[in-house]
């Protein structure tokens, strides 16, 4: 697969209705303490500070869901790319060896699909009706349909800023380490440890902010495409051998998955799924799948 450069994608339907109200996040980790300077303001820049803020263009003006209104335009790395030529998980394998940052847009006539990436990792994710697992699911059956798929490079900056967005803004309270997007009627600013980093003319109808964690999560595929994933698996005789150092078993077992292979199976016995082991340890479910489906092969776990 060779993905190749192409033309910016179109702007998206417009079909996610409004978030709720805002209201307080219940147990935000903030600083009351904290006590804005003038690069700190709640409200716009200064005239002074806006000089030297850059200001980003939004790259789909108007769109109704929340990550899509608030990403920086940003030409494509790669576009055009299609099911019928490239792998969507060899893809997205491919962005995560690579610690990539950015977003992919999936369009298939008038409906759309958005994921955020940090770290090569999905981390949100929205479409015309749903956001987070079921989103990156629907850009998952878009592609499989036909869908036209593009990815945009962030900086890791701006990227982290954006992990935040969901399906609801929060009140905002700024402090001297927050980290997310302050979204108001006149415009969206881009806050990065209590610094404003970037502008845009993005609005929501009400003031509103999206913290963003303090590592963003990876997003795993909803039970729906990827139930292997979400199952438990008992250990076998053959796969307690497999974590016995005084065993053959073991020295076999070590010599073809290594300590990443130990560390999982050692999750599985201890009754994690492997969606669970994969939010634990950051692990990709494209290196775990196989390694699920070679345990069951060789006899190491069963199915419960």
């Amino acid at each position: 697969m060779s993905p190749r450069p192409a033309a910016s994608p179109e702007t998206p339907a417009q079909d996610v209705p409004a978030a709720q109200t805002p209201e307080a996040k219940p147990g935000s980790a903030q600083s009351t303490a904290a006590q804005p300077t003038s690069a700190q303001s709640p409200g716009a820049p200064t005239e002074e500070l806006a000089e030297l803020i850059p200001e980003l263009t939004p790259m789909f003006p108007g769109a109704s869901p929340f990550l899509a209104r608030f990403l920086p335009h940003s030409p494509p790395t790669y576009a055009g790319l299609n099911e019928s030529f490239c792998d969507l998980h060899a893809f997205l394998k491919f962005l995560h060896e690579h610690s990539w940052y950015g977003y992919l847009y999936a369009v298939l006539g008038d409906q759309t699909a958005y994921v955020l990436l940090f770290e090569g990792r999905t981390v949100t994710a929205a479409a015309a009706s749903a956001t987070g697992e079921q989103a990156l699911g629907e850009l998952l059956n878009l592609y499989e349909q036909g869908a036209s798929l593009s990815a945009h490079p962030l900086s890791a900056a701006y990227a982290h800023v954006l992990s935040g967005i969901g399906s609801r803004a929060w009140k905002f309270n700024l402090t001297e380490d927050f980290t997310g997007l302050h979204a108001r009627p006149t415009g969206a600013i881009f806050y990065s440890r209590g610094e404003i980093v970037a502008t845009l003319p993005a609005t929501l109808p009400y003031e509103g902010a999206f913290p963003a964690p303090l590592r963003p999560q990876t997003l795993i595929l909803p039970r729906s495409l990827a139930g292997w994933a979400h199952h438990h698996y008992n250990l076998t005789l053959r796969g307690r051998d497999g974590m016995n150092a005084i065993t053959d078993v073991y020295q076999v077992f070590k010599g073809e998955y290594g300590a990443p292979g130990i560390a999982f199976l050692r999750a599985l016995g201890e009754k994690l799924t492997p969606a669970e082991y994969a939010m634990r340890s950051d692990a990709a479910l494209h290196d775990l799948e196989p390694m699920v489906h070679s345990f069951l092969k060789t006899g190491y776990i069963r199915e419960v």
